[in-house]
């Protein structure tokens, strides 16, 4: 059964944005336009983050902005699939609390 939240009454499915390859400032400008692109959606958002192969500081605040922007418009943001380069710049900037989702390790990472 899906949650019911309070923008969404009907329940529906968040909506998801897949983030594959680099998060890195060479694609800022492309990954700022999809995030923000997707809040308009009158649904929670979804973060994929499974394909992330690099992150840097200005994907750490694409992903900071994101869940400013969610929080704005009353929305719930859930990052999932944490891939290595997320986790470890998660954990260097000690930032695994401030985003609240639950990482999970996969063997042989």
């Amino acid at each position: 059964m899906k949650k019911k939240s309070k923008h969404d009454p009907a329940g529906a499915a968040p909506s998801l944005l897949q983030i594959d390859g680099e998060m890195t400032v060479y694609r800022a400008a492309e990954l700022k336009e999809r995030m923000l692109g997707i809040l308009e959606h009158p649904t929670d958002l979804e973060i994929g983050l499974s394909g992330v192969t690099e992150i840097d500081s200005a994907g750490i605040q694409l992903l900071l902005l994101a869940k400013r922007s969610a929080a704005h418009r009353q929305r719930s943001l859930r990052l999932t699939g944490h891939s290595p380069a997320v986790i470890d710049a998660f954990e260097l900037l000690n930032l695994v609390g401030h985003f609240g989702d639950p990482i999970v390790v996969l063997p042989g990472h």
